[in-house]
C-alpha cells in the first residue's frame, strides 16, 4: 500500500525542493503543450472559416481529456511513481503536437478536433506532480509543495505569450515541432534526472478499486466542487480569454496582445498560487479559500460590465487571476492533510479533473450565450458570478483541514 512517511523523521528527503522544482519544469512544458491550440485560434478561425460555436469546441477539446485523463494519471502515480508517470505523460504528448501542425497545414477541422483531444494527454501531467511534490514534505508544509509545483502552469502564460510570436518569427511548423523537440528534451531529463521520494511506496492496489475508494471520502467532492471554480475558471480564462478580448475589444486588442494578456493573466494566477498554499499553512486552507471566491464574484461582476479597454480591465481581470490562484493553492493545502497517504494520487487525480471539467464548459457556455447584436458575453459572465457565490457558501460550511491517519 502506498504511505507517505512523516518527513520530519527522513533525513534521506533532503534535496525535495529540486525534485519539486524539476516537477513544476516538467509541468510548464506539459502546460504549454496543453495550451497550444489557443493562442492561435484566430489563425485556425480565419483559415477554416469557423463560427463561434466550433472555436468553442475546438478550444474546449484539448480541456476535456486533460481533466477526465487526470483520474487515472492520479491512481498510476500512486503505483508507477512521478519519475515515470512524468516521463510517460510528456512523451504520449508529442504525436499529439504534430498532429495538430499537420491539421492546421492542411487546415482540416476535423483534424484539429482530433488533434485536440489528443492534446489533453500532456494537460494530465498535474495529477503526477501533486502526488508527487507533497511526498517530499511533511503535511505541516505540503501547501508550499504544492503551491511551487502548482507554478508549472505558467506554462499557460509561455503558450499565449510564445506560440504566436514563434509562429509569426520561425513558422508555424517550426513552432510545434520546437514545443514536441522541447517535450522530448524534458522527458529525457526527467528520466535521469528525477527520483521519487523515499517516503513513497508504490500502492498495488487496482485502479477501478483505488478510484472508488477516493470517491467514497467526502473530502474527494467537497474540494473537486472548489477546485472546479478556481481552476477550472483559471483553465477557461486563458483558453477563452484571447477570443474574449479580441471579440469585445476588436479596436483595442490584437491577437499577439491578446497573448500578451492572456500571458499576463496566467502569470498573476501563477505567483499567487504558491502564496495561496502558504497563508494556507499558515492560517487555514478555509479563510484562504473563502477570500478567493469572493474575490473571483467581485471580478467577474466588474467585467461582465464590459468596461472600456484601459487599465480597468487590465487590472481587473489580473485581479481575478490571482483570487484564483490563492485558490489553488488552499484547496490542496485542504486536500493533502484531510487524505489518506495511500489514497493521495487517486483524490488528486478526481480533484484535478473536476478542475479540468470546471474549465471545459466555460469556453462552450461562453460561445453559446454570446449576444452578437450587443457584442456582449454579459450571461456567461453572470453564471459565472452565481456558481462562485455558490461555492463560497459551500466553503463557509465545511470544516477546515482536518488531518487523518494512513
Amino acid at each position: 500500500m502506498s504511505t507517505i512517511v512523516d518527513a520530519e523523521t527522513q533525513p534521506s528527503l533532503k534535496g525535495g525542493l529540486g525534485q519539486v522544482i524539476l516537477a513544476t519544469l516538467a509541468s510548464t512544458v506539459g502546460f504549454w503543450a496543453w495550451m497550444a491550440i489557443s493562442p492561435l485560434q484566430g489563425v485556425y478561425a480565419d483559415e477554416m472559416s469557423l463560427d463561434q460555436g466550433q472555436i468553442s469546441v475546438m478550444l474546449a477539446m484539448p480541456v476535456l481529456v486533460g481533466a477526465l485523463g487526470r483520474v487515472p494519471v492520479g491512481a498510476f502515480t500512486d503505483r508507477f511513481g512521478g519519475r515515470r508517470v512524468f516521463t510517460l505523460v510528456l512523451l504520449a504528448g508529442v504525436p499529439a503536437v504534430l498532429l495538430v501542425a499537420l491539421a492546421g497545414s492542411i487546415a482540416s477541422f476535423p483534424l484539429l478536433l482530433f488533434a485536440g483531444f489528443l492534446l489533453g494527454i500532456p494537460g494530465t501531467i498535474f495529477a503526477a506532480g501533486i502526488p508527487f511534490s507533497s511526498a517530499w514534505y511533511a503535511p505541516a508544509r505540503r501547501g508550499f509543495a504544492t503551491g511551487v509545483f502548482g507554478m508549472g502552469m505558467i506554462g499557460t502564460a509561455v503558450s499565449a505569450f510564445f506560440t504566436p510570436r514563434l509562429a509569426l518569427s520561425i513558422g508555424y511548423l517550426p513552432t510545434h515541432f520546437l514545443i514536441a523537440g522541447i517535450m522530448v528534451a524534458m522527458a529525457a531529463l526527467v528520466w535521469f534526472v528525477m527520483r521519487d521520494s523515499p517516503a513513497w511506496t508504490a500502492s498495488r492496489q487496482p485502479l477501478i478499486p483505488k478510484v472508488v475508494g477516493a470517491l467514497k471520502l467526502p473530502i474527494t467532492w467537497e474540494m473537486s466542487f472548489l477546485y472546479a471554480i478556481v481552476f477550472g475558471g483559471f483553465v477557461a480564462f486563458s483558453t477563452f480569454l484571447p477570443k474574449y478580448l479580441t471579440t469585445i475589444y476588436p479596436d483595442d486588442v490584437d491577437a499577439v496582445g491578446a497573448g500578451t494578456r492572456t500571458a499576463m493573466f496566467a502569470a498573476a494566477a501563477v505567483i499567487a498560487r504558491p502564496i495561496g498554499g502558504v497563508l494556507a499553512d499558515k492560517f487555514g486552507p478555509k479563510v484562504i479559500s473563502l477570500i478567493s471566491l469572493a474575490g473571483i464574484v467581485a471580478a467577474a461582476y466588474v467585467v461582465g460590465q464590459q468596461p472600456p479597454e484601459g487599465v480597468l480591465t487590465g487590472t481587473v481581470f489580473l485581479l481575478m487571476a490571482a483570487a484564483m490562484g490563492l485558490g489553488m493553492g488552499a484547496v490542496f493545502a485542504w486536500v493533502g492533510p484531510s487524505t489518506p497517504p495511500d489514497k493521495a494520487g487517486a483524490v488528486t487525480g478526481v480533484v484535478a479533473a473536476a478542475g479540468g471539467l470546471g474549465g471545459y464548459f466555460p469556453p462552450l457556455v461562453m460561445g453559446a450565450t454570446y449576444n452578437a447584436e450587443t457584442n456582449s458575453y454579459a450571461l456567461g459572465l453572470w453564471l459565472l458570478i452565481l456558481v462562485a457565490a455558490g461555492a463560497l457558501v459551500v466553503a463557509g460550511m465545511l470544516r477546515d483541514a482536518r488531518p487523518v491517519k494512513a
